[in-house]
């Protein structure tokens, strides 16, 4: 999985042609990127192995949030999801930062790592009743967890200042975690959302532009993340089908899940544009590129879990009773977590200046127009008719891409003498 670096987000189907890329004279001409000489000397910076087994921990974690929204596909609960998510998401992406700052080539820093994964672990567990009593549990774990951080982070050489500022703010952030781990039902929720909303504000009290981002290791990283998320996707169906005979309409819904699992793979991942989002990435300005981290990375890849969270736990109800029409909160988080994941797709595309993005966005509307088929008809009418709108978008994006290159060639074929 290490072997090559990974887009933080979704490839372009129709590509973007030599003349786009050529049209950012701007970023070329940055003084600000002659000022950085260093970051072009450096060797390329991989992914760790160490950093993929703390990921075991995170497929866990995904395991549960998904099993806990399987079990409150209400207005709450969604809500409960997203806030557990994004809190757990904010820290677990600021040790990805870390481990862009230090990579973990020492015992020492290993050694911290996997206490941090302990913290992680203890986490995951006290989701499912996080807000029927594991709260404090939650917070307690969370507390190491920033203490952990905070520390690595000051001794890697950071900017004192900038971590200390960063550390407080998560600190604040923890605190409203904790206090509210000890209430129940709105209360709690509310202290959570507060958690959640800090973490908009930390960035700029940390003064973002003072840290150093290696581009090469935080792209890769960041695909792994989601390739692990699918991979929950996969669980999803396995666990849906449960004692379940194995009959013809089992398998052609475990089959359509798992190839609508393979259409969110390739938005993300299709025709190799991790190059060119690397390359982007590494362009930018220090300032830029760490503002870009959080807005697409942070921000954007919580839209993405989310939508397949939401499509993890629409298809254990898929699997479960594929012939049988399903309810509507069951129909909502299926067609939703992949409508929600296109447009998510679609904005970080954006910022890469990936094209083209409309297909993907009538897709997505599509999508979101499958529900009645789930709720009237059956669930495997509903996984159906969303693999033929994925199959559609891209099959569109395809035919796009090979248009533009035969139109490229024909136009370099008559330039020549």
């Amino acid at each position: 999985m290490t072997a090559s670096p990974v887009p933080p987000v979704a490839s372009e189907v129709g590509a973007i042609s030599e003349p786009a890329l050529k049209a950012e004279p701007a970023l070329k001409a940055e003084p600000a990127l002659k000022a950085e000489p260093a970051l072009k000397a450096e060797p390329a910076l991989k992914v760790a192995a160490l950093e993929l087994f703390l990921d075991l921990v995170f497929v866990f974690t995904i395991t549960q949030l998904t099993g806990s929204l399987v079990h409150h596909l209400t207005p709450g609960g969604f809500a409960q999801v997203l806030v557990m998510l994004g809190v757990i998401w904010w820290m677990y992406d600021a040790f990805i930062w870390l481990t862009n700052a230090m990579p973990p080539r020492t015992h020492g820093r290993r050694a911290l790592l996997m206490l941090a994964m302990g913290a992680f672990l203890v986490i995951s567990l006290s989701v499912p009743h996080a807000f029927e009593g594991s709260g404090a549990a939650f917070g307690w774990a969370y507390l190491v967890v920033v203490a952990l951080h905070t520390g690595m982070f000051v001794a890697a050489g950071v900017a004192p200042g900038a971590a200390l500022r960063m550390g407080a703010s998560n600190l604040v952030v923890t605190a409203l975690v904790v206090t509210g781990g000890y209430l129940t039902g709105t209360a709690q929720l509310g202290f959570w959302a507060a958690a959640f909303a800090m973490q908009f504000v930390t960035p700029r009290v940390a003064r973002l532009p003072e840290f150093r981002l290696r581009a090469d290791h935080f792209v890769e990283r960041h695909g792994l993340i989601v390739i692990i998320a699918f991979g929950e996707s996969v669980i999803a169906i396995g666990i849906g089908a449960g004692a379940a005979g194995l009959g013809p309409a089992l398998i052609a819904v475990a089959l359509l899940s798992l190839t609508v699992c393979v259409g969110l793979w390739w938005a993300y991942f299709g025709h190799d544009d991790d190059a060119r989002a690397e390359h982007h990435m590494a362009s930018l300005p220090s300032a830029e590129r760490n503002r870009a981290a959080v807005s697409v990375y942070y921000l954007g890849h919580l839209g993405l879990l989310f939508g397949v969270l939401l499509f993890a736990a629409g298809v254990k109800s898929a699997t479960a009773h594929p012939g049988a029409a399903i309810t509507p909160p069951q129909a909502t988080a299926l067609a939703g977590g992949i409508t929600l994941y296109l447009v998510v797709n679609t904005a970080v595309r954006r910022f890469f200046g990936l094209r083209p993005n409309l297909p993907r966005l009538v897709g997505a509307a599509l999508i979101a127009g499958t529900v009645p088929l789930g709720t009237s008809v059956s669930a495997l009418a509903q996984v159906a008719a969303v693999v033929a709108v994925l199959a559609a978008v891209f099959g569109h994006e395809a035919r796009r891409r090979t248009a533009e290159r035969a139109a490229l060639s024909a136009a370099g074929a008559r330039l020549r003498p």
